[in-house]
């Protein structure tokens, strides 16, 4: 045989394994069918290195020598961006890859339901796992964090909107603090703004009263009628007199509001101080905003609860003893002005 041809041969024989070899790593790890997907955390800081080997560990490639190869072609051979990745071993390298580099990650869904406090928005963020409630909550009270969003507040109660949201195990609290207020702030659209100033109010100040609206009522029929009840009372320079600013302003309840605590010194205790308290006692939703906004027009200064979720309506005194008489006739009336059951 030609001594010139021999090489060749043995060239074009190593360059046909080669591709052969390249293709077959290039296939997923798992020919038939898709397997159930897996979730691979990827910590902040892992090399590209780091991940091909992760990967082969978990099956998910056939070689991580070929992966690391596909990086190098593809000049994407740098770190991926940290988070959970679900991926399965009918997913090709290139798939996986192109998943990685562009930050594909598992998203955690988490409702936030109206009328939570900041405490329990943290809570519930801390139990899916999402962030350190502690630091969640020092963000909400930080100063310096806060005017990075723009507001001249003293902490963030009331601008946590209450809404779904879908955010990645990795997330930073600070991200998770600034989507909530965001979305607060989206809400609040220019026409709700002019209505504010229209009557004289500023967006925090509706945010507080709005706050007392969605702890005093889970009903939506409701809402507009309890905004007129408490802007009759500012009006009137009568104290808004509301268990839940009172209850928000104690160091600790448990369940039974007493007396005592309705002469506490706590400029939240709407009893004793008359005027909107400092700032939002929870975090209200869309629909206690409006009705803030656009109270019902009414004469009502009163209401107490019929026990059944909704509220009797009164427009003076008497008919309000009569409404706690009907309705709440073994709960002392406590104070003549008192609004609620």
């Amino acid at each position: 045989m030609n001594r010139v041809l021999v090489p060749g041969l043995v060239a074009a024989a190593l360059c046909a394994m080669g591709v052969t070899a390249y293709l077959w790593i290039m296939q997923p790890a798992a020919a038939d069918g898709a397997p159930p997907a897996r979730v691979v955390d990827i910590a902040e800081g892992t090399t590209f290195k780091q991940v091909a080997s992760l990967l082969a560990r978990e099956r998910l490639i056939r070689s991580q020598w070929g992966f690391l190869l596909l990086g190098r072609l593809t000049a994407a051979d740098r770190r991926v961006p940290a988070g959970e990745y679900e991926i399965h071993a009918g997913m090709t390298p290139a798939e996986i890859l192109s998943k990685l580099l562009n930050g594909q990650v598992v998203l955690h869904q988490v409702t936030i339901p109206e009328g939570y406090t900041a405490i329990q928005v943290a809570e519930l963020l801390g139990q899916k796992g999402l962030v350190d409630p502690q630091e969640f909550l020092r963000l909400v009270y930080d100063r310096e964090f806060i005017r990075t969003l723009n507001l001249e507040v003293d902490g963030l109660e009331g601008y946590l909107f209450p809404d779904t949201y879908r955010f990645p195990r990795h997330a930073r609290p600070g991200e998770i603090v600034q989507a909530m207020v965001s979305a607060t702030l989206q809400v609040l659209t220019p026409e709700l703004r002019a209505r504010a100033e229209e009557i004289n109010m500023s967006l925090h100040q509706v945010l507080t009263l709005a706050s007392v609206v969605e702890k005093e009522t889970g009903v939506d029929a409701e809402r507009e009628l309890v905004a007129s009840v408490f802007h009759n009372r500012l009006r009137r320079h009568i104290p808004l007199q509301s268990d839940p600013t009172v209850i928000y302003g104690l160091p600790s309840f448990n369940g039974n509001l007493r007396k005592r605590d309705l002469a506490s010194a706590s400029p939240y205790n709407t009893y004793r101080f008359a005027g909107l308290p400092p700032g939002p006692i929870a975090n209200p939703g869309a629909a206690s905003i409006k009705a803030v906004l656009y109270p019902a027009p009414s004469r009502f200064l009163y209401f107490v609860s019929r026990n059944d979720g909704t509220h009797e309506f009164s427009a003076s005194l008497a008919d309000h003893n009569r409404a706690v008489a009907k309705y709440q006739p073994r709960r002392p009336n406590r104070t003549g002005s008192r609004p609620l059951s």
